[in-house]
């Protein structure tokens, strides 16, 4: 997980970079198109081990709801910079935690819902006061924690069925198709309200962008496999809380590239969100070592 956290929020910043001359949405579909060439290979080379039954529906969810919450944090990073953008984004321990309550009816202990409270304090830290950023903006970065949440809740169901390759090649192929569709409409049909949504295409003319969009889906690629596996074979708690260095990652390697330090508010924030899904990463933790597996 930890080198997951790493590679995406490489991720993160060469979409920045490439950000400046390229829509989102083709930074997408770029991302996902590089990805399934090397997975395709790695199935030709050792064909996909089905572990029971078929959860086919289940599959293409992740896919469509991985590639929306995709948009959104491309988006993100855009107008909010690449600290805000993967502070919002790892709010999803904490969404997480409220649909289990809200969805499936499971009880929160005290010190669940006090970490949910802290996290929530954080995020208006992170919203600031002033509303120096539009409420459009903020709530995209926040869409994109919360459909990273359900993103990786299927990720959980879906590794005791599939095969690795096959949960990282469903979600890979809607993150091709769904920018495809994106693109034609965002020609033809273009909506302001929806630039997150919709855009254009344009061919890189530059060796150097060519080599960005290499290198953007393969350290894609390569985060992608270690979260899911991290996922499948490690407890989702102790997991998600190694995933919070990516917040540091994403910091710093936003100040290489000219972002300015955050202020208090925003490192006050980013602190609380922390303490707070780490808090619930930890509670979870115990009640998977109490619990029985089914």
């Amino acid at each position: 997980m930890l080198g997951a956290a790493f590679f995406f929020s490489l991720t993160s910043a060469l979409s920045k970079w490439l950000g400046k001359d390229f829509h989102t949405v083709q930074l997408v579909f770029f991302r996902n198109i590089v990805g399934v060439v090397f997975v395709y290979a790695s199935i030709r080379k050792r064909p996909f081990e089905q572990k029971g039954g078929g959860k086919l529906g289940l599959l293409v969810f992740r896919g469509i709801v991985g590639t929306l919450s995709l948009y959104m944090l491309f988006y993100a990073i855009q107008v909010l910079g690449l600290g805000r953008a993967s502070t919002y984004q790892y709010t999803y321990p904490i969404f997480l935690a409220l649909f289990s309550w809200l969805l499936i009816g499971e009880k929160l202990t005290p010190k669940e819902w006090s970490a949910i409270f802290i996290g929530f304090v954080g995020i208006l830290f992170v919203f600031r006061p002033d509303l120096s950023v539009s409420l459009k903006d903020n709530a995209l970065g926040l869409g994109n924690a919360l459909l990273t949440a359900v993103s990786y809740l299927s990720i959980r169901q879906l590794g005791q069925v599939y095969d690795t390759r096959a949960i990282i090649l469903s979600f890979m192929l809607s993150g091709i198709l769904m920018p495809i569709l994106s693109m034609v409409a965002g020609t033809y049909f273009p909506i302001p309200a929806l630039n997150f949504l919709l855009g254009t295409f344009r061919w890189p003319v530059e060796t150097s962008q060519w080599a960005g969009f290499l290198a953007l889906g393969l350290a894609a690629l390569i985060g992608q496999r270690m979260l899911t596996q991290s996922f499948t074979y490690d407890k989702a708690g102790r997991v998600a809380a190694v995933g919070y260095s990516n917040i540091l990652f994403s910091s710093i390697l936003g100040f290489i590239m000219g972002e300015a330090i955050p202020s208090l508010s925003m490192l006050t924030g980013m602190v609380l969100i922390i303490v707070g899904g780490i808090l619930i990463s930890a509670a979870k933790n115990k009640t998977e070592k109490a619990e029985p597996t089914l």
